[in-house]
């Protein structure tokens, strides 16, 4: 559980036409913290995926293009070419069953009916890995999900979620050095909820 990470894998959808929705929450991600790295992504059909190596960070970056149910595709060929083991890698993805603005660093555990994590569990027969769940809230009725996170956020959802993606870029030089249980407790804790004006 303590391997040193070297594969952040961002979930989403590829094209123009997803790039704003809430299940690409993980391509949010990865895309800011490339630009944090000084990192470009470039395609690379072999992996089925968009790949950008932060060399002095020792971190290989992955954006599937696949679609978000068969992301496994994109992330067992990545990892079995790099010899990349479970443990050495970060899964970023949205999460329904978490509000907009927070976030869940974990290790392992369930899939939450995740279609991208159920895909990559399928490939690499393991649910050990680590995962950052980026909250995007729930419709409230699991008949509208599929339509829900195929949708924009609302401005206010996207302005909680940008800034649990601040959070996040904020705790990534603690998972960068293996300072998990640091990373975790920066990560988990819930922002601060703006003081209400009292009324007069």
């Amino acid at each position: 559980m303590q391997a040193t990470l070297r594969l952040v894998v961002g979930l989403g959808n590829p094209g123009a036409d997803y790039s704003e929705t809430r299940h690409n929450a993980g391509f949010w991600f990865c895309e800011r913290l490339a630009r944090e790295l000084g990192a470009s992504f470039s395609v690379e059909s072999r992996f089925h995926g968009r790949v950008a190596q932060a060399r002095a960070a020792g971190i290989s970056l992955l954006l599937p293009q696949t679609y978000m149910n068969r992301s496994g595709q994109s992330v067992g060929a990545f990892m079995r070419f790099h010899r990349i083991a479970p443990g050495e890698m970060l899964v970023v993805h949205d999460e329904l069953d978490i509000p907009p603005g927070e976030l869940r660093l974990k290790f392992g555990g369930g899939l939450g009916g995740h279609n991208g994590l159920k895909d990559i569990t399928a490939h690499l027969g393991t649910q050990d890995y680590w995962r950052l769940r980026v909250g995007i809230g729930h419709p409230g009725d699991r008949n509208e999900v599929a339509n829900y996170v195929l949708k924009p956020p609302r401005r206010e959802e996207q302005e909680q979620i940008d800034g649990a993606l601040d959070r996040a870029l904020l705790t990534w030089p603690l998972i960068a050095k293996g300072d998990w249980n640091a990373a975790i407790k920066h990560a988990n804790t819930k922002p601060k909820q703006p003081a209400t004006p009292e009324k007069s």
